[in-house]
């Protein structure tokens, strides 16, 4: 059973969210919190496995939630809700460590294929959004005839280990990384897990974001689909599965 705290200041909002996820099986709201403050003694009271946080609410909003609740628990899931797809409010709560970003029009298969991906250690965004971080982050990138500057943390890496972080910038599951490379999909995984490590983030979101700031990935030619990325393999909690993963 997937616990969920729903966090939005409009109250029917959270009924939808709460009617559309209670509707699926394998999914219950726990609690719900109308602000950032509220959310995070809901978190530290009910310890739900995702917490589907709005961003721009009264007193504390979303980012301050999400900073407070993963410097409690590095563990948390936290989704992110906006109306809006550029959103830079959004994208500083992706840096504070949440697990994705959703907005408020996704149909009601992506928001629970969105909290089921969270759930079991995937990250979410939507392709669209991963273009607009290009765009907020292309001026980081080097000129075209500029030498880039060598990154200490990303020399850390391996020739192999780069490719795969190049393939995780351009929003690709592990099983199609595994398919350009030739490789089994469990040695991805596993170098994904080491490349999350050495970099010092926590999960694949954050490892889009550092390839587009590091120049890793380049402007993209052609608008991506519209539709939510869920494409990553589902994994659980069990086991020896790394989360970050």
């Amino acid at each position: 059973m997937v616990r969920v705290l729903l966090v939005d200041d409009e109250a029917l909002l959270r009924m939808g969210f709460r009617l559309v996820l209670e509707a699926e099986p394998g999914l219950r709201v726990v609690g719900e919190a109308a602000d950032g403050a509220d959310a995070v003694a809901a978190v530290r009271r009910l310890r739900p496995d995702v917490v589907l946080m709005d961003v721009r609410m009264p007193h504390v909003d979303g980012i301050e939630a999400t900073r407070r609740i993963l410097d409690a628990d590095p563990d948390a899931r936290v989704l992110i809700l906006t109306t809006f797809d550029l959103d830079e409010y959004a994208f500083a709560a992706l840096r504070a460590g949440a697990s994705g970003f959703l907005l408020k029009n996704a149909r009601p298969a992506e928001l629970v294929a969105a909290v089921r991906a969270v759930a079991a250690g995937d990250s979410v965004v939507a392709p669209r959004v991963t273009r607009r971080l290009l765009d907020i982050f292309a001026h980081h990138l080097p000129e075209p005839d500029g030498s880039p500057v060598v990154d200490p943390v990303l020399a850390s890496l391996s020739p192999r280990e780069r490719q795969v972080l190049e393939r995780l910038g351009q929003g690709m599951s592990n099983a199609e990384i595994a398919a350009e490379l030739y490789l089994s999909e469990t040695t991805v995984k596993s170098h994904v897990s080491h490349l999350l490590a050495k970099l010092g983030i926590r999960d694949r979101v954050q490892a889009v974001i550092l390839a587009y700031e590091r120049g890793i990935v380049g402007p993209l030619t052609q608008p991506p689909d519209e539709s939510l990325d869920a494409r990553t393999p589902r994994h659980g909690r069990a086991g020896t599965d790394d989360r970050r993963s």
